[in-house]
């Protein structure tokens, strides 16, 4: 049960892994560096039929501290080898922390800042942490004493060997959910890992200890006082979250997009208006907001970008987008006339989390976008829309990425109701615009033959250029971080009609750039200032990728590749135009020999800053 939760949060981290189960007043542990594989080939090496218990923790290491090898793999074990911890997160001081130990003869054995904690359990259960002498014998009592010790951010599993029979967690800015079953309860930073075994899950919240057995939970804060924890329903199965018969999650993910877009939208036009999923901001909030920031990290901040275009256009409020990591560090201008959109997949993204809570010290209001159910981002927001793609298990963005397209274009409808900027009939023609996308996205994917071809033969090069315009920018954007990601290419993005004020001097014979055009009929004057940067380029010997509206002729003559896509009105074309670039970034990688569900370096969830 342990290796197969892992499997399904391999994409989480997949440096190393690792598991311990207590047996007979012993622990057993395995761990091994690099792919679950290398775990249980070592499992089957030493016989699986040893490691027999009734509970047990296992780990997918991204590594933070020290190099990805066997001695770094959770779980880490204290010294008396009777406490064993996994761990997400970073503790900030740690090293603080393992000089007290060493004063007291306990060496480090890893170059881990969690092995410290496995260490402080241990003495704490013992009765022998200063401070913490109550504890002796309490696990639970035990933790909470060495969780009180720890800055930064962390989720600790701990199990020790003398009580086999319950496992103790801790919860500061780091993903955490349960999950309970018939006779078996699950702990995991994700629901996908317990999904086989039951529906029934449990939000746990900020500075929290919950104790499972068998049969049930406690839960508690910090300093040991009960806490009613929100129990929630899962509701997607095991099948999403497996492959359907795709070599690779991404592959699966990308074709998942029109569901995902329509599911995002569905129950958000009510007798002819938006609504949210949790607004807890009312009409006359929104109307009194006279300035929007959009925080986010990776391709979250692409979409961004776009719900800028959107916010400012139908609402004529002034939008910032900024990186999460930045924001909170310059100081920017909030108060309680600010609405502040934070968007994550995951909903515990370290940056954009800290960005929120900034927000909110200034007074200002928060809506959330987000994939997950119960994280920490929606619950310290006002308000917010969930984007219903299902489970991603691909560490590269693809269908949430269109959701949260589609559900930022819903705050801008939202607040232009609100504030009156558009008429109700305006509102509910653009919605229904928006509601038709789904169905021009499953167009473009019936015809992708082309751009998997494009892909296998781009993929010697050894860089590539993307161009767009307006909405076409941010798609740019995304089309070379998908290429960062997946194939480790040298991909850049520019603002076409910044091309000559620099970006042109990189223009050489076969260089590929991908050109992605705005509708002919919706921004006839950006249609043909980059139809004259595409033929600035084409005469300098690039090899131009062109993604153009269908019927748009006037392109065909500069494109070495040409790609049509359905007519949608212009704010809704990333929707259709991001898919090309998702599958030639796959097919390149796919080419290159890489995995495309596990590009290095990179987690699905970056929950430390």
């Amino acid at each position: 049960m342990v290796v197969g939760g892992l499997r399904r949060l391999e994409y989480r981290g997949y440096d190393s892994a690792g598991i311990a189960l207590p047996s007979g007043g012993d622990l057993l542990i395995e761990r091994r560096a690099g792919a679950l594989a290398n775990l249980e080939a070592r499992l089957d090496e030493v016989g699986r039929e040893r490691f027999t218990g009734t509970s047990g923790i296992g780990h997918t290491r991204w590594a933070t501290h020290g190099p990805p090898t066997d001695r770094n793999a959770h779980p880490h074990r204290s010294s008396d080898g009777k406490v064993a911890v996994v761990h997400n997160g970073i503790i900030e001081n740690f090293m603080e922390l393992r000089a007290e130990l060493e004063a007291r003869g306990i060496w480090a054995e890893s170059d881990t800042d969690t092995e410290t904690t496995a260490h402080l359990v241990a003495l704490a259960h013992a009765g022998e942490l200063a401070g913490a002498e109550d504890a002796k014998g309490d696990l639970p009592a035990a933790v909470r004493a060495v969780v009180r010790r720890l800055e930064g951010a962390f989720t600790l599993v701990v199990t020790h060997a003398d009580e086999p029979d319950r496992i103790v967690a801790a919860r500061r800015n780091s993903p955490l959910v349960l999950g309970l079953g018939e006779g078996e309860t699950f702990l995991a930073s994700d629901v996908a890992a317990f999904i086989e075994f039951t529906r029934h899950a449990v939000e746990l919240g900020q500075d929290q200890i919950v104790t499972i057995t068998r049969s049930g939970y406690e839960v508690t804060d910090f300093a040991g006082e009960p806490v009613v924890a929100t129990p929630f329903e899962v509701t997607w199965d095991l099948a999403a979250a497996e492959k359907g018969g795709h070599d690779y999650f991404m592959l699966k993910e990308i074709e998942e997009q029109p569901t995902a877009i329509a599911h995002t939208l569905r129950g958000h036009l009510v007798d002819g208006r938006i609504v949210l999923d949790e607004q807890r901001l009312s009409d006359q909030d929104l109307r009194d907001i006279d300035k929007v920031f959009v925080v986010a990290c990776g391709t979250a901040y692409h979409s961004g970008l776009l719900a800028k275009y959107a916010i400012e256009h139908w609402t004529r409020l002034p939008v910032e987008i900024e990186f999460a990591s930045e924001f909170r560090y310059r100081d920017p201008v909030l108060d309680r006339s600010t609405l502040v959109v934070a968007i994550s997949q995951s909903g515990e993204t370290a940056d954009t989390l800290e960005a929120l809570r900034h927000a909110k010290d200034q007074k200002a209001r928060v809506l959330a976008i987000c994939n997950t159910n119960g994280a920490q981002i929606p619950r310290e927001s006002d308000a917010v829309i969930y984007t219903h793609a299902g489970p991603e298990i691909g560490v590269a963005a693809t269908k949430t990425f269109t959701a949260q397209i589609a559900a930022n274009y819903l705050v801008g409808l939202a607040l232009a109701q609100a504030r009156g900027t558009k008429y109700p009939d305006e509102v509910v023609r653009e919605f229904e615009q928006l509601e038709a996308t789904p169905a021009a996205v499953a167009e473009v994917l019936e015809s992708l033959g082309e751009a998997r071809a494009l892909g296998q033969e781009l993929a010697p090069s050894k860089a590539v250029l993307f161009l767009g315009r307006h909405v076409g920018y941010p798609v740019a954007l995304e089309g070379a971080l998908k290429l960062k990601e997946l194939a480790y290419m040298h991909a850049e993005a520019f603002a076409a009609g910044e091309l000559k004020h620099g970006p042109i001097a990189l223009i050489e014979e076969g260089l590929p750039v991908v050109v992605v055009m705005p509708s002919p009929k919706g921004r006839a004057v950006l249609h043909s200032k980059l139809l004259s940067n595409i033929q600035e380029i084409k005469a300098r010997g690039a090899r131009t990728v062109v993604i153009a509206e269908t019927g748009d002729e006037t392109v065909r003559p500069f494109a070495d590749h040409l790609f049509e896509l359905p007519a949608v009105p212009t704010l809704l074309q990333p929707l259709v135009a991001t898919i090309p670039l998702q599958v030639i970034a796959a097919e390149i990688a796919l080419a290159r020999g890489y995995d495309v569900d596990k590009p290095r370096n990179l987690a699905k969830s970056v929950t430390v800053e």
